[in-house]
């Protein structure tokens, strides 16, 4: 399965060169394949396609390729250099992420010298928590049936682990990547237990039944350690 997809993903390259020439600056591949956490049917191809132009009258030249079987289940980002220089300080969650695990398929590797400020991660890290904890107490007083809040649940879950290993950045480490990990690490770097989250990890693996009660205590336990997490960032 692994040199299908290295084959699918040159040839990739390969097309896209054929296209933009001198236009196209870089081809990475990053995040779970690159860190060799990928699993087939489950993970993502994702790549960063790196132009010198990425309006989309540029970018509809390459729109066919991905009707192309070997192609579909790859995630592009289309970036100029210009674009990632002047964009680190809004997204500094994915771009540590992108440069946590990747490697270049073709090009420039852009990614090794970019400065990340831990400042504007601790405001997008703030940012992020703070509006995903609205929206679940929106969600929650409009829908209270058992499986749409098992899926918030699970949802917001993976939002907040991605979240939360960004917060133990801040904590001056390098974060864990398998989620038991990342656990273990929350409950270290800022005091707190979770035992809820990993309740919400069982259920989101189908290890776990729980009847509406139960997913109505467990949403107000994820909520409460959310809340608490917030207070430490915050006076941070």
């Amino acid at each position: 399965m692994a040199e299908k997809i290295q084959r699918s993903l040159d040839k990739f390259a390969d097309e896209l060169k054929k296209i933009y020439q001198d236009g196209l600056i870089s081809v990475i591949v990053y995040g779970s394949y690159a860190s060799g956490e990928f699993k087939p049917g489950f993970s993502n191809i994702n790549l960063l396609i790196i132009l010198d132009n990425t309006s989309l009258e540029n970018l509809a030249k390459c729109a066919f390729l991905f009707k192309k079987n070997s192609f579909r289940g790859f995630n592009c980002l289309f970036f100029t250099p210009d674009y990632i220089n002047r964009s680190t300080d809004v997204f500094p969650i994915e771009f540590l992420d992108i440069k946590e695990n990747y490697v270049i398929i073709h090009g420039k590797d852009l990614l090794s010298g970019l400065k990340i400020d831990l400042k504007n991660l601790r405001f997008q890290c703030e940012q992020e928590l703070k509006a995903k904890l609205l929206n679940i107490k929106a969600f929650f007083l409009h829908n209270p049936d058992k499986t749409a809040l098992q899926n918030l649940l699970v949802k917001s879950f993976n939002s907040f682990l991605h979240i939360s290993r960004n917060l133990i950045r801040l904590k001056g480490k390098s974060p864990a990547y398998k989620k038991e990990e990342i656990l273990a690490e929350l409950a270290i770097e800022f005091k707190i237990e979770v035992s809820g989250l990993k309740k919400i990890f069982d259920l989101k693996n189908k290890k776990l039944k729980l009847n509406y009660r139960e997913t109505e205590e467990l949403l107000f336990n994820f909520v409460k350690t959310m809340e608490a997490i917030i207070k430490v960032v915050d006076e941070s």
